[in-house]
């Protein structure tokens, strides 16, 4: 699982559809999500800080969460399929763990609310992150480069010894 952040909200220019932009803490990856115009009034109004005078759906949720003992523990982006991207609320009361299946843009106003990590697991940032740090990547790319270049047939002959001299243990 890697924590991430919201990094804001977005408009697809070709749909008018708004978009919540998840980064990692080192800033390296960005996962964008579409989202609905609902949720992402909810998100944008925890991240100006804004309140209105009535609860809305996000803060009725962590109310009731809260008015029955329980609190929000985190949230996880746990995967993604044809598009669709699959969260899950962990709320608790001592020892009991509720997992609630729920839709990641929804997961994310009730965790900013509640500030609480919001995770994603790593197939899913494999699947939909884009790069945000190509210096870092190139480096990287660069440092791996270097070390297939100076690999020699010799050093894979010690590690298929040590190997076996493993298994025989």
């Amino acid at each position: 699982m890697i924590e991430m952040k919201v990094m804001g909200i977005a408009l697809d220019v070709r749909t008018n559809s708004p978009i919540v932009v998840l980064h990692d803490l080192e800033n390296r990856k960005a996962l964008p999500i579409w989202i609905g115009s609902a949720e992402a009034s909810a998100i944008i109004r925890c991240i100006e800080g804004l309140s209105v005078t009535r609860p809305m759906t996000h803060d009725l949720l962590n109310n009731v969460i809260k008015q029955t003992g329980y609190k929000v523990e985190k949230i996880e982006i746990n995967d993604v399929e044809k598009e669709t991207y699959y969260s899950t609320i962990y709320i608790s009361k001592g020892d009991e763990v509720i997992e609630i299946d729920s839709r990641p843009s929804d997961a994310i106003a009730i965790a900013m609310r509640a500030e609480v990590p919001i995770y994603v697991t790593s197939n899913v940032l494999m699947n939909g992150s884009v790069s945000t740090d190509a210096a870092k990547d190139e480096e990287e790319a660069q440092e791996f480069k270097d070390f297939i270049q100076n690999i020699k047939p010799s050093d894979f002959e010690k590690l298929m010894k040590d190997n076996h001299e493993e298994s025989d243990q």
